[in-house]
């Protein structure tokens, strides 16, 4: 599948997706919240974790500006589960296993590291409106801060 390019102001591709617990969770079960999904390689990795944890611990944070943390892998559900009750996330975690949600979303592609190409998950975060629109997204996102610049941009977009 070719990856898509994702622009701000578009409408969101659609998706439906199991999360932890095999239950389905689409983008029109979520319509009149704000929705930070966010694409991470693996679970339990440590970049992943930290990720993982910072959201968590904005989670109020997130739910006071009617927002709804969703992340997303190729990992299965008993993976996230394991994943979940191991560092006590708070947040719901989707499994996309064969990548199509995630290329639609340009989430997934060519990977450069130290010098060996490979397909993968490319980490980034896609932030849609109430409305089902792209308000931003972020490319190549480093996991060590990142939940609290998602939240920023999110108390900006909500102020305007």
């Amino acid at each position: 599948m070719t990856q898509t390019a994702i622009t701000v102001g578009a409408p969101a591709p659609a998706f439906t997706l199991p999360d932890q617990d095999g239950n389905p969770l689409g983008l029109p079960d979520l319509q009149g919240r704000w929705v930070v999904l966010y694409f991470y390689p693996k679970d339990d990795t440590p970049g992943c974790t930290t990720e993982a944890c910072d959201f968590t611990a904005g989670l109020r944070e997130f739910e006071a500006l009617n927002a709804t943390v969703l992340g997303c892998s190729p990992d299965s559900a008993a993976s996230h589960r394991q994943f979940i009750a191991r560092h006590d996330l708070k947040i719901t975690l989707l499994s996309d296993e064969d990548h199509a949600v995630m290329d639609g979303y340009g989430a997934w592609g060519e990977k450069n590291r130290y010098g060996k190409i490979s397909q993968g998950v490319l980490r980034s975060t896609v932030l849609i409106d109430p409305e089902g629109k792209v308000a931003h997204h972020w490319k190549n996102v480093k996991a060590a801060g990142h939940a609290e610049q998602v939240r920023k941009k999110l108390e900006e977009l909500r102020a305007k």
